[in-house]
């Protein structure tokens, strides 16, 4: 129950408790941690995995009611490559990746049309909660300039308060300042503004309501099909007085959609929920959509095994 105290490779500190994946599982950072972290700093930075329509969804609509603590700023990133695998950019589609060829060879019109749909979703999604946004635009070596500015153009199209050239990939802390200048300033005016919150999904809806909220008002479904099994499992919880639990949606990380390989962002479609799980003791159900499998797959042995530190405090085994 202890969260790890760690430090990155330019020794700031870092707290690691839980990593459950955001497209089976919350996707968050534990509570307890961000507690103790909020205690020792006055910016905490927290991580929602996957894309936005997975990680931040379940941070602002499971965690932040279970830990009464809201954003103050929301930092979108994004990155060049999967721009263009939203664009059309990769013979390979979603959910495998592009060869090197691929990666390296500049394609500004598939990267601009990635953005112009499923980065300016996201953007406008997390608008809504009336929390300032951040686009994080993650640079990487064969990233171009045309190609960055792209993203920015479309970012700033969506309404992004501010679009930031992200260099830690190849720079360290140095690479991010300009970041961090951004969520300083993103914070102080949230605050001033009284710290506004206007979350998608509402505290108190029932299961199929917030299903229904999430798939359309995020997604961008048309509608939500449940299935049998699904929509008994909603009936049995609502007889035992426990019909209005937080929903864990459990769905694809590829896709707005239930389908890897619809990429952009799709619209018109219908979610199908499969199944309906009881996680009792997080205290919320999980909607599992379409073919979804909610085993993931874990190397047989740790890499924290094999992640150590000499005596002139040189560490060796992490990953660069």
């Amino acid at each position: 129950m202890m969260p790890n105290l760690v430090q990155t490779l330019e020794g700031n500190p870092a707290f690691i408790h839980c990593g459950p994946f955001a497209n089976i599982a919350h996707g968050n950072s534990s509570i307890i941690a961000d507690d103790i972290a909020l205690a020792c700093s006055d910016y905490v930075i927290t991580e929602a995995g996957f894309g936005a329509e997975m990680g931040a969804e379940k941070a602002l609509h499971i965690k932040a009611p279970a830990s009464g603590v809201v954003p103050d700023c929301l930092i979108l990133n994004a990155t060049v490559r999967a721009m263009k695998m939203h664009g059309g950019g990769f013979a390979s589609g979603g959910g495998r990746r592009p060869t090197p060829e691929e990666l390296e060879t500049e394609n500004v019109e598939a990267t601009r049309a990635g953005a112009a749909t499923n980065l300016r979703r996201h953007v406008r999604n997390l608008i809504e909660n009336s929390i300032p946004v951040i686009v994080s635009i993650n640079r990487f070596a064969h990233d171009t300039e045309a190609e960055i500015e792209a993203i920015r153009d479309e970012a700033v199209k969506a309404g992004a308060r501010q679009v930031v050239l992200n260099e830690c990939h190849a720079r360290g802390g140095e690479g991010a300042l300009d970041l961090a200048d951004a969520v300083v300033a993103a914070c102080a005016a949230h605050d001033e503004a009284g710290r506004p919150y206007t979350p998608t999904v509402e505290q108190g809806m029932t299961i199929e309501e917030t299903i229904l909220r999430v798939a359309t008002n995020i997604y961008g479904a048309h509608t939500v099909d449940f299935s049998d099994t699904a929509q008994s499992a909603i009936e049995t919880l609502k007889g035992w007085g426990v019909g209005s639990l937080p929903v864990c949606m459990a769905k694809t990380q590829y896709s707005f959609s239930h389908e890897p390989k619809v990429l952009g962002a799709p619209s018109g479609f219908t979610l199908p929920i499969r199944e309906i799980r009881v996680n009792a003791g997080a205290g919320f159900v999980v909607a599992v959509c379409g073919s979804m499998m909610t085993m993931p797959g874990l190397p047989t042995r740790p890499a924290a095994l094999d992640m150590d530190m000499d005596e002139d405090g040189r560490l060796t085994g992490v990953f660069r």
